[in-house]
């Protein structure tokens, strides 16, 4: 298990150490990552002080990646730095992974309603020599009282459509993942292309119960549609995966759906909804965006940065 300090300045030190040592917020930064060669997470501190850190898995071939097979990995910011601090801090990191024999980094950093200073990290990893890959744009609702007065809002209207429809939405904590296989049977009814690793997600849930949620539609007592959602901060609910059934069509399905994924908001009272990103192999699902803008106030983008080394 590798753990070691090194003294940049006067002020501040770069520790290394696993990433399973250091518990965090994001609980996807604390899970294993098979087939890894090492993970580890990079703190920048002041005096024993945590200021900042950073999580990457080290694949057999030389490559630092924060974080793979996660929706996002990236800086998160613990206690208030100056922006010359934290272009420290990724020289910092390059440095050490430059030593490792590292190759390439690649950064995911996560969007603004997670990480505050993500618009001032973006910057920085451009001066530092860093180059955007890919981007996504994710919507979001935010506001912990706003998502409370926009489900008393909607409730009564679609409680009135369920009745005249006989159809039931809830939601529970996952007792078994048969829903895995109808989701990807039904998106790839519908042509999309799903690549879903179900023993990654069984994983996270087995280790986080309580983070994860599942939304079920049901007709006549038949489950016809499923959301997926989970709590990948203590505060924000992520909704990542979600289908109904092609064969059955239901009015106002994708509605009733996200009106429930408020209510879990409400429920474990976050501050925001992240509803994900809405795009298509060959470009922008429109569509999606529209309909998702009804349950959105905010959009922010994701942005994969990388750098060879």
């Amino acid at each position: 298990m590798e753990s070691f300090k090194k003294e940049i300045n006067d002020s501040h030190e770069l520790r290394v150490v696993s990433s399973l040592i250091e518990g965090k917020d994001y609980f996807l930064g604390n899970l294993p990552f098979e087939n890894f060669q090492d993970q580890l997470d990079f703190i920048w501190e002041k005096k024993q002080k945590t200021k900042a850190l950073i999580t990457f898995a080290i694949t057999k071939t030389g490559e630092a990646i924060s974080l793979p097979m996660s929706p996002f990995g990236g800086f998160w910011i613990v206690d208030s730095s100056s922006s010359a601090s934290l272009e420290s801090f990724i020289e910092a990191i390059v440095a050490e992974l430059i030593h490792r024999g590292i190759k390439s980094i690649a950064i995911s950093q996560a969007p603004k309603p997670y990480e505050p200073q993500t618009d001032l990290i973006n910057y920085l990893l451009v001066k530092c020599g860093f180059e955007q890959e890919n981007v996504l744009s994710h919507q979001f609702f935010l506001g912990k009282k706003k998502i409370k007065k926009l489900t008393q809002k909607a409730s009564p209207k679609l409680q009135s459509k369920r009745k005249i429809s006989d159809i039931k939405v809830g939601h529970s904590s996952i007792s078994n993942f048969g829903f895995l296989k109808e989701i990807k049977s039904w998106n790839t009814q519908k042509g999309y292309d799903i690549t879903l690793d179900d023993n990654r997600i069984v994983q996270q849930v087995s280790e986080y119960p309580n983070r994860y949620f599942l939304i079920t539609l049901s007709k006549n007592g038949e489950a016809i549609g499923y959301s997926l959602v989970v709590k990948l901060t203590s505060n924000s609910l992520y909704y990542f995966l979600s289908a109904i059934n092609p064969k059955i069509p239901v009015k106002n399905g994708g509605e009733l759906i996200l009106t429930e994924l408020f209510q879990v908001a409400v429920e474990q009272k976050v501050d925001f909804i992240d509803l994900g990103s809405s795009d298509l192999h060959d470009g922008v699902n429109h569509k999606l965006m529209f309909f998702k803008s009804r349950f959105s106030n905010d959009i922010s983008n994701k942005i994969t940065w990388v750098k060879k080394l």
